[in-house]
């Protein structure tokens, strides 16, 4: 009788045990969206799962054309993943939406905060100076530049405004003796997604944003008429340059048609594949004394309807810690946002690298307002434009867009 009670006792103990086991076992529904054919993710769980055991990582790849669509609606209906990839676009809408874990007190207590690149947490904070995205990747514009060209004329990269005037001028040239100009001094995107360019000319003078009256003052005219200068009086950008794209500046870039442009590193493989060490790159000049260059990001955030919250953290800044940072980048092709990481990075040249990581603090954003899609899409092209060819004043222009801002 004695070894039968003791045999039913220690069943249901080990009934307990497994049931215990199972009700500590926790799984974090993640989402992303990732179409490189070198997906690191089952890589990045399977690690991540030995060293956590207990935890289980269920990543879904959601296609991009459709993942913010299907996040917002997995949010509203009670459905949505407990973390994912999210971009800065979406933090009002999220916070709106009361969707968003606030990180503030992990990252205090985290021990990874330290390895996250500097400015990186001041860019992807709120605007209430709130933490609810962990960056995990980022880009930022500098100046690719002609290294042939420069030494052919003596050139060294310019640090200012008036260096880069002085230093496109000389580049812009007649070089087969036709009688033509044949190569131009800056590479400038007049058509969409060019206001990037623009920026780095106007909105690094002091005083200079899209507060009312910021870009309608003498400092915000100076700069824009800085711009519409350089094409219609001193005539350093191509001809086509009211209307080009990425394409055109990329392609006119590696054909020698212009001497400087502004992108990224996730051009710079493609650089270096056709003109090896003709290339190289600066952070974009000082502008009325200071500097502004676009930020691009992509973070992770856990959601506030999180069944485990804290196995969603555990899971988030393994993806932005050392070596995992790495290895999930090498993939995206964009930089890590760990130090360590950043100063063993191979993926790209060293001298891109470099330029990125000097340009981080003087990195900035847009306004993350409704209105900015608006600026880039329709109002500052078709602005730009205008101004380039003669239509309307740089004043006109900068008056457009403080309208659209400051209704």
């Amino acid at each position: 009788m004695t070894t039968r009670i003791t045999h039913r006792v220690a069943a249901a103990l080990m009934a307990s045990t497994l049931l215990a086991g199972a009700a500590s076992a926790q799984t974090v529904n993640f989402w992303y969206h990732f179409d490189n054919a070198d997906n690191p993710m089952s890589d990045l769980v399977a690690k991540f799962e030995a060293e956590n055991p207990g935890i289980t990582i269920n990543a879904e790849n959601i296609p991009w054309n459709s993942y913010y669509d299907q996040l917002y609606t997995a949010l509203a209906a009670g459905t949505a993943p407990d973390a994912a990839l999210v971009k800065l676009n979406a933090l009002p809408r999220l916070l709106e939406m009361e969707a968003l874990e606030p990180l503030d007190a992990r990252l205090e207590a985290w021990e990874g905060t330290a390895e996250i690149q500097d400015n990186l947490l001041n860019l992807t904070a709120a605007a209430d100076g709130g933490h609810y995205y962990l960056p995990v990747q980022y880009v930022v514009l500098y100046l690719y530049y002609r290294t042939d060209m420069f030494a052919e004329l003596g050139l060294t990269p310019p640090t200012t405004c008036e260096d880069f005037r002085d230093a496109a001028i000389a580049l812009t040239r007649d070089t087969n003796g036709d009688g033509q100009t044949d190569v131009y001094g800056f590479g400038f995107r007049g058509g969409k997604g060019g206001h990037d360019h623009w920026a780095s000319f106007v909105l690094s003078r002091e005083g200079v944003g899209f507060g009312p009256g910021e870009l309608t003052s003498a400092a915000g005219v100076e700069g824009s008429q800085f711009v519409v200068d350089l094409f219609r009086t001193d005539k350093v950008f191509p001809p086509s340059a009211p209307n080009d794209g990425f394409q055109e500046i990329i392609g006119a870039f590696k054909n020698g048609t212009t001497a400087m442009t502004i992108h990224h590193i996730g051009s710079s493989a493609d650089m270096v594949a056709t003109l090896g060490d003709k290339v190289s790159a600066v952070p974009v000049p000082e502008c009325g004394g200071g500097r502004w260059t676009s930020f691009g990001d992509e973070s992770t955030a856990i959601f506030s309807s999180a069944q485990d919250k804290e196995a969603a953290w555990k899971w988030i800044s393994f993806l932005s810690s050392p070596e995992n940072n790495a290895a999930f980048n090498m993939a995206t092709g964009q930089l890590p946002v760990t130090k360590t990481d950043s100063a063993t990075w191979d993926l790209h040249e060293a001298r891109f690298v470099e330029a990125t990581v000097n340009s981080l603090p003087f990195a900035n954003l847009l306004p993350n307002v409704s209105e900015t899609a608006d600026f880039a899409n329709t109002v500052w092209p078709v602005a730009m434009q205008r101004a380039l060819i003669g239509e309307i004043s740089a004043e006109a222009m900068n008056a457009e867009i403080d309208s659209l801002y400051n209704k």
